[in-house]
């Protein structure tokens, strides 16, 4: 589990694709491209792993939330002005 504070290596697709093809057609060692590279062997074996399991394409996702470009806080006060009209008028018709 991450420790709070902690920053994590970010690798581009190109580099993620040289290491994954270079395990592919020399058959290195994980250990040897851990050295060659600096890359932890649970990292590139994670790559090999995920690589496999997407039928030969590489993933590169962004990780944690993803925030939304736009709010429109106008739009949303409007939808809850709505709502709570909505409900009042329910409980209007209980009575």
């Amino acid at each position: 589990m991450a420790k709070q504070g902690q920053q994590f290596q970010n690798y581009t697709k190109e580099f993620k694709e040289k290491v994954i093809n270079e395990k592919i057609t020399s058959k290195h060692s994980y250990s040897y491209l851990s050295t060659k590279y600096n890359v932890p062997a649970g990292t590139i074996i994670t790559w090999i792993y995920q690589y496999r399991q997407n039928n030969g394409e590489i993933i590169h996702k962004k990780r944690g939330r993803q925030k939304n470009d736009v709010i429109d806080y106008k739009e949303r006060y409007e939808i809850l002005k709505k709502f709570q009209d909505y409900v009042k008028e329910v409980e209007r018709k209980k009575k």
